[in-house]
């Protein structure tokens, strides 16, 4: 696939979230924004309803964040899988590591596999650990699995192999035979060459699961961006926060799960650092979830995640994310506590007030207590309608809790999805050695400004950052982001007083043309940037650390350890595990330009209007502001709410806030 070149072209980012679809694009020199509503039978239809709505220069470049991988996970919608593995082991993807994720709760039900025994296959083959091989399957053999296996009708098969990061020569003569019967292949040394076979195999499974799924979405996206452009190329947002090409993603889907989510963590260094800020927090609160990363001048990734409850080994930013949205679902337990979350109303029905919904959710609530204003919602496009919200919400509470007056219960709502976001940062930040009193919180997704400065109270977080356009910045961080590939070798070394660097060099140098050679081959130009790591232990440990390959490893190790786990040893074994390279490619698609909320002709830090809001549960005469109308540089005093196109910030009383240079939204939480 040719790259098109961006001066010549149309390059919108899009981010398909729960309820909106947002879109982001160059016009003119300016950034501009668009949200649709999401069409979750087809996700690929809202795109298309948007893209008509753009004006649109050839060629096209689409620029994609998708959710369909992660929800086909949750939803358990993936492909009919086959399953390769050394003889003995077909039971691995089950067994897994016997970890209880409810440690008490004797009756819990541990997620199924997605691959059921009767479609899991052993072959007589085994490959010692260091890489020799020890016995290999006949041909004879071979074409019985390859007849055993076609009488399932897999949709796509996944072929993991004991040892096969060591050596593949097994692994790819299965794969061979099994090219016959023309279903895609996920083979475990293309798409994650490290040890520990179950999170392997589990990634494996995972990538095979959603190849079908994932194909079939990309299709029909590339043709209904046909419909409206002769020329279009597609490129997929990955986990890792960078993008790929669209045939890379459709072969190796596991590394779009978190696609969307990743764009939002780009999105936010790169607007914090216009501010000045480098160590951040990110809040990304959408209609379904809320997802939290921490950022220490970089945006750590890692390689050992889970998705509904299933291992997945290949590198994705460090995203935490929790079952609260705008469109989750408030209920009372059977003991009548209040529960938010995580089920969702998402885009359909969606809340009460979008017309539909019968269950009041958080987003109701901020209605309710006036601090999501209706007459200025998407620019006065849509109108929450707040007399439904209010009339369906009192019918529900007269069933459920009749002593609760509707402010009460909506105020209880924002307390207990509040604690829940809470939770997630704590866990981010406070849990892995992080103070977050030296890090500033930036909020985005719809929401987000609508919680955040009670968040940064609750951890004594100093600023909190709401950048321009904060309700589409996951699709801006898409737009900006660089094309990258992740590589990985396992090579467990052990090393005491120095390290084989020599060793190391040429390992690093093997991982190098490899990613030379991809990035040739989907006709990428442009230097080549390069981030060597290595992921190290002490000799004994069962987890292992990521740590960037200097002169001085096993001091960053050792300085790495104290942080995260309060000691180390300063004279023990370490063990080299896995090697590790991100090659990535920048991106210039937007210049020096700054999704900066476009002002008035004559902006006067005025408000447009004086309102009532429920604010820490009491009545607060509140100042409205229109963002564009702030001025840059100008301070001002809550209690405040600001409005804009994509999003609503609610400031309480005593924060100091207003516009900086780069046209971020700065409020003092202290």
């Amino acid at each position: 696939m040719k790259r098109p070149a961006p001066s010549r072209s149309t390059c919108i980012a899009i981010d398909t979230g729960g309820t909106f679809t947002d879109c982001v694009w160059v016009e003119n020199g300016k950034i501009r924004i668009l949200k649709v509503f999401s069409t979750p039978d087809d996700p690929s239809r809202a795109i298309a309803e948007a893209i008509s709505e753009i004006e649109v220069r050839e060629p096209l470049i689409l620029l994609h964040g998708t959710t369909v991988g992660t929800n086909t996970l949750l939803q358990r919608k993936g492909g009919r899988v086959a399953l390769v593995t050394t003889a003995g082991f077909e039971d691995a993807i089950e067994i897994g590591r016997q970890a209880r994720p409810k440690l008490y709760d004797f009756f819990f039900d541990r997620v199924p596999p997605l691959v059921p025994q009767q479609r899991r296959f052993g072959v007589n083959e085994r490959t010692s650990c260091v890489g020799e091989v020890l016995l290999q399957p006949s041909q004879t053999e071979l074409q019985a699995l390859v007849r055993k296996v076609g009488r399932t009708n897999p949709e796509a098969i996944g072929v993991s192999l004991l040892f096969s990061f060591a050596n593949p020569r097994n692994e790819k003569k299965i794969a061979d035979a099994l090219q016959q019967l023309r279903v895609p292949l996920s083979i475990s040394h293309r798409i994650i060459p490290e040890f520990r076979e179950y999170e392997r195999t589990s990634t494996v499974v995972i990538n095979a699961y959603l190849q079908p799924v994932m194909q079939q979405y990309l299709q029909n996206l590339e043709r209904r961006a046909h419909a409206r452009s002769k020329r279009v190329s597609v490129f997929v947002m990955q986990s890792s926060g960078g993008i790929t090409a669209l045939n890379a993603a459709a072969q190796e889907p596991v590394r779009t799960v978190l696609s969307g989510p990743a764009g939002g963590v780009v999105g936010a260094a790169a607007m914090a650092q216009h501010s000045g800020f480098e160590r951040i927090i990110s809040f990304d609160m959408g209609g379904t979830s809320t997802d939290v990363a921490l950022i220490d001048r970089e945006a750590r990734s890692s390689s050992q995640s889970e998705i509904a409850g299933l291992p997945i080994g290949v590198p994705m930013l460090d995203i935490h994310t929790v079952g609260a949205g705008g469109g989750s679902i408030a209920r009372f337990d059977a003991a009548g506590a209040l529960r938010v979350g995580p089920e969702s109303a998402g885009a359909d029905p969606g809340p009460i007030c979008y017309g539909r919904g019968t269950e009041p959710t958080v987003t109701d609530a901020n209605l309710i207590l006036g601090r999501l204003r209706p007459d200025r919602f998407l620019g006065g496009s849509f109108t929450p309608d707040l007399p439904r919200a209010r009339k369906v919400a009192t019918e529900w509470l007269k069933k459920q809790a009749p002593r609760l007056s509707l402010e009460q219960f909506a105020a209880g709502v924002i307390r207990v999805v509040n604690a829940t976001m809470e939770k997630a940062i704590r866990l981010v930040s406070i849990e892995r050695g992080y103070d977050p009193r030296e890090f500033a919180l930036v909020a985005f997704g719809g929401a987000g400004g609508l919680h955040a400065c009670e968040l940064a109270e609750a951890l004594a977080i100093p600023f909190v950052i709401v950048p321009a356009l904060p309700g589409a910045l996951s699709a801006f961080g898409i737009l900006v982001s660089d094309v990258v590939k992740d590589y990985s070798k396992t090579v467990l070394w052990r090393a005491l007083d120095s390290l084989p660097f020599k060793r190391l060099d040429r390992e690093f140098a093997i991982l190098r043309k490899r990613a030379e050679k991809d990035f040739r081959a989907e006709h990428w130009h442009g230097r080549l940037r390069l981030r060597l790591s290595v992921d190290v232990r002490y000799r004994g440990q069962g987890y292992e650390l990521n740590i960037p390959y200097t002169q001085n490893l096993q001091t960053g190790f050792r300085r790495e350890h104290e942080q995260r786990y309060g000691y180390s040893y300063p004279n023990r074994e370490i063990e080299l595990v896995t090697l590790r390279l991100r090659a990535s490619i920048p991106q210039a698609r937007t210049g020096k330009d700054t999704p900066a909320q476009r002002a008035s002709s004559t902006p006067k830090s005025v408000p447009v209007e004086q309102a009532t809001v429920v604010l820490n549960g009491k009545k607060t005469r509140t100042a409205i502001y229109a963002r564009e109308s702030l001025v840059p540089g100008k301070k001002l005093l809550g209690p405040a709410i600001v409005t804009e196109y994509s999003a609503t910030t609610v400031i309480p009383a005593g924060k100091r806030f207003g516009l900086d240079d780069a046209g971020n939204l700065l409020i003092e939480s202290r």
